[in-house]
């Protein structure tokens, strides 16, 4: 007698074998539907990390712009400032310079058109004059405005003085806006001192021949420290040079420079001169007449 192994579903009815067979089927496929949604899960949990490694980046990235907007929201308030500070400064500056300006329009000066707001100065029944001049440049004036060197029948214009002559008649304030340097300022004064005998302090000595006036360096050196005071007397001897190349500039080398040999002491020694030859041609004076 043989006999032979059977399954389950085997021993059992054909139908309750083919319901069986239909179940293992079916739980085989759930399971391989359970390991694919393992699998869908396990790969939706690397896509969330890896989103939730973005976010925190793009979060990092957020805070630097925060603070950068921060920074730059400061810097525009320091901007806001300093041009609030400026544009009142500039305000200041002009209503100064108009101010200045007017004076000087009362007093004859010839104002170049495009520096001058005609709008803002304040002159005398608020009427100016427009003139244009030998150099083609239009300027302004008051109507019948006298003499600029108040020269009796000297005629001139403002502008037709030299750089050195405008600067010397200008107040301190308006000087000190026009000339930016101490030497300019000083070369200025010292021309003042010359021909404005109510400045006192002159160091200018009459000259013979052909020089009309002259001042010495050394002279020169002891001037600049009465005007500046608190300078070193090695400052004011580098001054001195400065001044001299000012002066020649401002006054389109209408002085000049000579050296002359001294004697003091029983010792000779050379020095400069800081010269106005009689023959130099200054408006409104004639030479000899300085």
């Amino acid at each position: 007698m043989t006999s032979s192994a059977t399954t389950p579903s085997e021993q059992l009815p054909d139908p309750l074998a083919d319901r069986l067979e239909a179940l293992e089927q079916r739980i085989g496929d759930l399971e391989q539907a359970v390991e694919r949604k393992d699998e869908r899960i396990a790969d939706l949990e690397t896509q969330l990390d890896r989103k939730d490694e973005r976010i925190a980046d793009l979060e990092r990235r957020l805070d630097q712009h925060d603070e950068h907007l921060d920074e730059t929201e400061k810097a525009c308030e320091r901007l806001e400032r300093a041009t609030a500070a400026a544009l009142n400064k500039a305000s200041a500056n002009k209503e100064r310079v108009t101010e200045l300006q007017s004076r000087e329009l009362e007093k004859g000066a010839h104002l170049r058109e495009e520096t001058v707001d005609e709008h803002d100065v304040e002159v005398p029944d608020g009427r100016l004059e427009r003139l244009t001049k030998d150099d083609g440049e239009t300027y302004f004036r008051l109507p019948e405005s006298a003499d600029p060197l108040d020269r009796g029948n000297v005629s001139l214009a403002y502008g037709d003085l030299l750089p050195i002559q405008q600067l010397a008649r200008m107040h301190d304030e308006m000087r000190r806006a026009a000339a930016n340097t101490v030497p300019t300022r000083l070369a200025a004064k010292l021309w003042q001192a010359r021909v404005d005998d109510s400045v006192g302090d002159n160091p200018w000595e009459n000259g013979c021949r052909e020089i009309a006036e002259y001042v010495k360096a050394s002279d020169l050196k002891h001037w600049i420290r009465r005007q500046e005071t608190g300078i070193s007397e090695s400052y004011a001897k580098k001054l001195v040079s400065r001044v001299i190349d000012a002066m020649l500039d401002l006054s389109k080398h209408r002085l000049a420079v000579r050296k002359r040999t001294e004697r003091k002491n029983g010792l000779k020694y050379t020095e400069r001169r800081l010269i106005l030859p009689a023959d130099a041609e200054i408006p409104g004076e004639t030479g000899g007449d300085a």
